[in-house]
């Protein structure tokens, strides 16, 4: 299920507690799935370290706030400290993660293949003369309407 998640998944968040160290360690192997499900791609993937629980006392705490920052620059992701209970950086957790998401470049481009296709399928209306030169079919206006759509 996990593998299933992480395939399928446009962006993540690890959370760990600033209470346990165990918790920051048992993020490594997760990590580790993630960069080899995602390959090359996870360069543009939002990922953020987060440590949670910031509002419990220094006595309580296990890690600190520049171990959990040196771990995201190692792993080369972005770093925040949160606290669920007093909803501390929560909002601010996921509009940084939103941003990413707007940073990273999108194509909304067909592939190669669907473009040879379509251009082959052009040139052969043309040469059959199904397109006059004004752009326009003499009949079956449905293919013709299907390939002006755009997606945006």
């Amino acid at each position: 299920m996990q593998r299933l998640s992480i395939t399928k998944g446009h962006a993540f968040i690890l959370v760990y507690s600033v209470c346990s160290k165990q918790s920051l360690e048992e993020l490594k192997p997760i990590w580790n799935l993630i960069k080899e499900l995602k390959g090359q791609d996870i360069v543009n993937i939002p990922v953020m370290l987060v440590g949670n629980k910031c509002d419990e006392s220094a006595e309580l705490r296990n890690v600190t706030e520049e171990e959990g920052k040196e771990q995201a620059r190692l792993w080369n992701i972005s770093f925040m400290e949160t606290s669920a209970k007093t909803n501390h950086n929560v909002t601010e957790l996921f509009q940084e993660l939103l941003n990413l998401e707007k940073t990273r470049t999108v194509s909304l481009q067909l592939d190669t293949k669907t473009k040879k296709k379509q251009k082959k399928e052009k040139k052969n209306k043309e040469t059959n003369g199904a397109i006059a030169e004004n752009g326009e079919g003499d009949g079956g206006g449905s293919s013709s309407a299907k390939e002006k759509c755009l997606i945006m």
